[in-house]
């Protein structure tokens, strides 16, 4: 190939270089998507687990939804009120309670206080045992199952199974909401971290009932509910809870519990 060949190839692809480079110049500046620098601030500051406990979908969601005014800066429940306070001077306002959670397993039904109806030796899921005969092999049919679907679904190792129940580690847990949300049984809640007080019982059966599939389970005799100074606890379908507004931590009623399912915490 002479010289005037090489000359043109070279010519040809460096006006070819030189078009792409204006197209993509000008499609950047025309297809620019602006990015809010609140948002972006906002992004920097949340912890980044990405766990949708904040019922956003992960951490740049829940940005983007704070920084247009669609959630509060207290909207991060792994963060807390220290990410609460941050994101709130960033957006301006102030940043509500942002008050601590934990989850909490309501039972105690271990395998030395509980009775079961049959050996299971299939899948160890949760889940799936809603497809064996009364939803497993615990006589009592709303106790924790012990087969750990709610240890896999935690992202931040804060529950273990421990005798039978799946038991969380108060420090540990991020009150993100993914094992309250992962419990076939509905036996986790959120509860403040500040409760001095819970019921740890989920059954509504009849005393009678209960008390042939638990040692440990709630039988709605409302001992509680008569002792309670502030009338904080309430018996609904023969079960017990505590309202935690109203609630001082004074333990009459965990003294009155027949079955001792009231525990401090």
């Amino acid at each position: 190939m002479d010289i005037n060949g090489i000359l043109i190839a070279a010519a040809l692809v460096g006006g070819i270089g030189i078009f792409v480079g204006l197209f993509l110049g000008v499609a950047g500046i025309k297809f620019k998507v602006e990015v809010d620098e609140k948002e972006e601030a906002i992004l920097l500051v949340l912890p980044g687990n990405n766990c949708g406990g904040c019922g956003f979908p992960g951490c740049s969601g829940l940005a983007a939804a704070i920084a247009k005014g669609e959630a509060e800066p207290s909207g991060c429940p792994v963060g807390g009120e220290p990410v609460a306070k941050k994101v709130a001077e960033i957006m301006g306002v102030e940043a509500g309670t942002g008050k601590r959670l934990y989850a909490f397993v309501k039972c105690q039904g271990d395998c030395d206080k509980t009775t079961v109806d049959y050996d299971y030796s299939g899948v160890n899921d949760c889940a799936m045992l809603a497809f064996v005969p009364n939803g497993g092999p615990k006589s009592c049919n709303q106790g924790c199952l012990g087969y750990g679907t709610c240890v896999k679904a935690c992202p931040f190792d804060a529950i273990k199974v421990e005798q039978g129940i799946a038991v969380v580690d108060k420090e540990k847990c991020k009150a993100c909401g993914k094992c309250v949300a992962a419990c076939p049984k509905h036996l986790i809640e959120l509860l403040p971290y500040e409760a001095k007080y819970v019921v740890a019982c989920s059954n509504t059966e009849k005393g009678p009932v209960t008390m042939k599939a638990c040692q440990v389970g709630c039988i709605g005799c409302g001992l509680c509910t008569k002792s309670c100074p502030k009338e904080a606890v309430l018996v609904e379908n023969f079960r017990a809870a505590i309202d935690q507004e109203k609630c001082v931590g004074c333990g009459i009623c965990a003294s009155k519990c027949p079955k001792k399912i009231i525990a401090k915490v």
